[in-house]
Parts: structure tokens; sequence; C-alpha cells
């Protein structure tokens, strides 16, 4: 086991403390991890952004030596594959037969079993589901040794408990996904220009039909009005590529760097605002239509290598809830007030709806209604009181908390926002933690 080693989250808030790092590099290898004084908790990428990957004073394991193919069926596009493979790794695998992953979060750089055990979602939710939908099958190790081959017919309890469990249950050594047919690794995306949160709401609800994905960008600065101006973009896998050449640098890599951590004032309002006009004015007509890659439309933060670093040494929230929609778009407008009235921005606002399909996971997020992703700086208590006043705000209409994205809610909180925890807890290893579970759960109890 090593030590002294600092493995961060995405956000880089709270501080990253583990007593050491444990490396776990074939499945087959029987659990070394009991050696350990202290918990443990799987680590991938470090991709989420809050503490749910983080074991402050406990052991990390890290599983991206598990990174290898077991099984590949180009004909079903049923594929195994150890949880330390990342997405990058698998669509560059499997893409060239015409297959891609049926759920992918905003960025490509996550695990496989980081993305089981946070069941992320996509911009195609209202069609697809979650992640957990999408996994046959999967190999979960139990720190007494115990080996559990989980799918809905088998074990379908660990695996329920296991699918949005984040890393709880034990670890996950190889996760066998369906994936879905693709024509070519192009997308045919349109863009439009909206002016109000209404308008948003109504290209998305149109466009579930016939648009495998949706998604809209907002810009939080604008109040009254013009609350909700923005850019919804949809898309759908092109039949053919037309003949346009796909650059493979964005495949393959990021085309910038941000080598060192930004001063803590760069991403102020008064920046935010100059970006957020830029950024809707930069496409002059309402309806653009175009042929993109994948990496553009489904990764464009991905392109920009060490992003988080703009947000300076203090680190970064982000804020992700869904709220249920009922044909009112109030209370969404009344969430972005708040920062506004605070004089608080976000450099990126994302809106989406969630459909009604249900999720095999115990703990999934999401649930029928709008969600909206918003970052901020961690500029210290100013930005927490807003998200508290949010966190009552989201629980009186019945929605929740994304937890996998989430540093600082109360434990209060989250028992309130998801009562299913108490289901999950029989199933948790009792050799596992996490600093999100520590402050959620066990140490407020």
């Amino acid at each position: 086991m090593m030590s002294n080693v600092t493995l961060e989250s995405w956000g880089r808030y709270p501080a990253s403390a583990p007593d050491g790092v444990m490396p776990v590099t074939w499945r087959a290898d029987q659990p070394a991890w009991n050696a350990a004084d202290t918990s443990v908790l799987p680590y991938g990428m470090g991709r989420s952004y809050g503490d749910v990957c983080l074991n402050n004073g406990g052991t990390l394991l890290l599983t991206r030596g598990l990174d290898r193919f077991i099984d590949f069926d180009p004909v079903t596009g049923i594929i195994r594959a150890e949880a330390g493979v990342i997405i990058e790794e698998l669509l560059r695998f499997v893409m060239p037969h015409g297959w891609f992953i049926p759920v992918t979060p905003g960025t490509k750089y996550v695990t496989l079993g980081g993305a089981v055990a946070n069941d992320v979602h996509g911009k195609n939710h209202h069609r697809m589901g979650t992640i957990g939908r999408h996994v046959r099958c999967f190999e979960l190790v139990r720190s007494d040794g115990r080996r559990l081959l989980c799918s809905s017919e088998s074990h379908a309890d660990w695996y329920a408990a296991t699918i949005g469990g984040m890393g709880l249950t034990g670890l996950v050594t190889w996760v066998e996904l369906q994936l879905i047919r693709i024509e070519s690794p192009i997308v045919d995306m349109e863009t439009i220009k909206v002016r109000t949160l209404d308008e948003i709401v109504y290209w998305t609800m149109i466009s579930d039909k016939d648009w495998d994905y949706t998604v809209s960008w907002i810009d939080c600065t604008k109040g009254g009005a013009q609350t909700g101006r923005g850019l919804f973009m949809r898309g759908n896998h092109a039949r053919s590529a037309g003949g346009m050449r796909v650059d493979r640098r964005t495949v393959d890599g990021s085309l910038v760097d941000i080598p060192v951590d930004a001063p803590n004032w760069l991403l102020n309002r008064y920046s935010v605002t100059v970006f957020n006009r830029l950024y809707f004015h930069r496409q002059l007509r309402r309806f653009k239509r175009s042929r993109v890659g994948i990496d553009p439309f489904f990764y464009p933060l991905d392109i920009v290598h060490g992003w988080n670093r703009l947000y300076g040494k203090r680190g970064m929230l982000q804020y992700q809830c869904v709220i249920p929609y009922n044909g009112d778009t109030q209370l969404m407008r009344s969430i972005l007030s708040e920062f506004r009235k605070a004089g608080i921005a976000s450099f990126l606002a994302v809106l989406k709806m969630f459909g009604d399909i249900e999720s095999p996971g115990v703990l999934s997020f999401p649930k029928p209604g709008l969600t909206l992703a918003l970052d901020f700086g961690n500029d210290g208590t100013s930005v927490h009181r807003v998200l508290d006043r949010l966190d009552d705000m989201v629980l009186e209409a019945g929605g929740r908390v994304y937890a996998a994205k989430d540093a600082r809610m109360s434990a209060a909180t989250f028992r309130r926002m998801y009562p299913e925890a108490e289901r999950l807890v029989p199933f948790i290893d009792p050799k596992f933690s996490s600093s999100f579970w520590r402050r959620v759960w066990q140490e407020a109890r």
C-alpha cells in the first residue's frame, strides 16, 4: 500500500486526505484490502464532483489497472470489460464495429465501474434511461472474499443496491453491457436559440419523439422576461458520415491544456456575464443544422484538459437537482433567481428533461421532471448559503440533488431526498466507506 498520495475529486472540494492507496490490477486476485487498517473505497478516474469518490482517513482502491476487455460479440453488441476501462477506451474499441455506449455522461474519462456506481445518465434519458438499465451483469467482490455474479435475475438485490450504490457494496471487477448500434461516428445536430425557459421546455417536449438526444445551455445571468435564454440542442446518430472527415484529435485527446490553477478571481459574475453573452450570440441564426463528431456533441468539455483548474485552488461545486414538471416553470425560475440575487453566476448551466424510465438502482438519481446542473467556484459561505436555500426549495417540490456530484448537503437533507437509502444499508460492505457516506449517514446517526 502506498501513502502520501493525493487523489482529488473533479471539483477539488472538499480536500482529499486518504490514509493510503492500493492498486487493484487483476480481477481474479483475492481481496488484499483486509490488510489495510482502515476502510476502503474504489477510486477510478475521480470525475465525481464531490466527495463520493473520496475516503479521507481511509484507503482508496485504484481500479484503473483493471483495464482489459474480456469478451465482445460484434454481432449482438454485448461487451464484457473490466471495471477500470474508461468510456474513451470502450468507444475506441467498439465504434469501428458500429456500436456505441447506450448512455454516456458529459465526459468520456469515466470508468465503467464508476458509471455503474453512480448510475450515470445522459442527454437521452427520455429514450434510454440510465446506464444501469443496460448493464446485463457484473461481478461484485466482497471483503469476505465472496464473488457474486449480479444481474436482474441472479443476486438481484445486490444488483439493485450496487447500481447507483456509490461504490459501497464492494468492488465491481467487470461489467457486461448491451451496446447500441450506430452507422457512423457522426451526429446530426440542430441548435436553436431560445429566449425563455418556456421555449426550452417546449422544444424539449416536441423533440423527444424524433430526437435521441436533447440538452440546453442556459445563460443564467439573465433574469426577468429573459430567464432561460440559451441554446437548445438536439441530435441523432447520423445514418452515414456523408464524406465528412472526423478530426482524430477530438477522439484521442484534448486540444487545450490548463496546466496550472487559475487565479481564484478569474471566474466571477462579470467574466461569466461576458462569456455567456458571447456564447449566446456566436450563433447568428435562430436555427442551425450541422454534422459533428462524437466528441464535440457528447464531450465538449473534454477538449480542454484540466478545465476544473479554471476555478482556482479553492475548487468548484456543481449543483444538480431534479424537480417535477407539471407544466409550470416558476420554480426553476426561482432557483435561477436565487443566484442572481446573491450576485453569483454559473459558468456552466445545463438543463435537461428526464423521462419516466425507471432505473434498476436503489439510489439512482433521475426521476421525471426538469434537471438543472450549475457550476460555481467555491468562494466560501455565500455559495453554500444559497445552495442550502435551494435544497429546501427542491425538497418542498418533491425533487432531489444528485448525490454523485454533491459536496455539502446535510445529512437531514439527504435522508429526506433519498428515503430509499435505508434499503441500501444492509448491502454495504462493512469494510467499505466514503467521505460522502460518513457525512450524510454514519456521522449523523
